[in-house]
């Protein structure tokens, strides 16, 4: 297996846009602890089902520019909107002088029908790259242990190198707690000619019960032992918490020493895991 070849290595962190003005403030303050004490070379925003959460989005990723001066990469999907929609967006983003967008399919809210132009994210790549030309980054998610919604690993390894091919710059990846899963799926990026930086999305375990039902749902897997160890400590947040810490921090480093360009932080829009484990890396 080879080592991917970007040296320099990348940090970020990813937010959801809060509903409140108490969530924002709260964010804003996460933001800027982040931003002093891991320098990341940007921070996301995520987008809802459908664009449930368009305004939102844009509203913290302007707050968030604003008020820490760091580069920030909103999250667009496709589903549920036209051409005309995702180009009104991009111009405000790029108005915005956002540099770096994160490409997705996205999902319809429960209960809707999709009235979109695009389906799959390839094509929100290729759209983006032929109308803007390098005006943004283009991100894509990449499913280390194949996208449950995948006909099989090859037809998802498919999906990626199509979306790569349309113009992706680089990818980060859904969590994983198994580092096999990742330099497996790097092996065959390699294999089928795709060549850009793939940074793993790490997730800290700071809470069992809400992981269990958030990994079931993404299709991200928690290995057997690691479940079994968790389950060990029932309602003791602390063990799990130090516990979660330890088990992540030692699986970033391994990431980091077998050659990820860098490390996407899910940070819940909350800085004591990230920082716990980012100290515990002594980067």
């Amino acid at each position: 297996m080879e080592t991917q070849k970007k040296l320099d290595k990348n940090f970020s962190c990813e937010f959801f846009p809060p509903k409140t003005d108490k969530g924002m403030e709260n964010l804003l303050s996460t933001a800027e602890t982040l931003k002093n004490e891991i320098n990341p070379e940007f921070f996301s925003v995520t987008f809802g089902a459908g664009g449930s959460t368009r305004e939102t989005t844009f509203n913290a990723v302007t707050k968030i520019q604003q008020s820490t001066g760091c580069d920030v990469a909103p999250h667009l999907s496709c589903i549920g909107s036209s051409k005309q929609q995702l180009k009104d967006i991009l111009d405000d983003y790029k108005n915005q002088g956002i540099k770096r967008i994160v490409t997705l399919r996205g999902d319809m809210p429960s209960g809707t029908v999709s009235q979109s132009d695009f389906n799959y994210a390839n094509e929100l790549v290729g759209f983006i790259r032929d109308n803007y030309n390098d005006q943004f980054h283009i991100e894509v998610a990449a499913y280390p242990e194949t996208h449950p919604q995948a006909e099989n690993a090859n037809q998802d390894m498919l999906n990626f190198k199509n979306k790569v091919l349309s113009g992706a710059d680089s990818a980060i990846t859904q969590y994983f707690y198994n580092i096999d899963s990742y330099f497996y799926f790097i092996d065959n990026c390699e294999k089928a000619g795709l060549d850009l930086p793939i940074v793993p999305g790490i997730m800290p375990i700071t809470n069992y019960s809400n992981l269990a039902r958030f990994s079931d749902m993404c299709g991200a897997e928690i290995p057997r032992w690691l479940r079994r160890k968790l389950e060990s400590y029932a309602d003791d947040t602390d063990s799990i918490k130090e516990f979660g810490a330890d088990f992540v921090s030692s699986m970033c480093q391994k990431l980091l020493e077998m050659g990820a360009p860098g490390l996407h932080f899910y940070s819940m829009n909350q800085s004591e895991a990230t920082l716990k484990i980012w100290n515990n890396l002594k980067l």
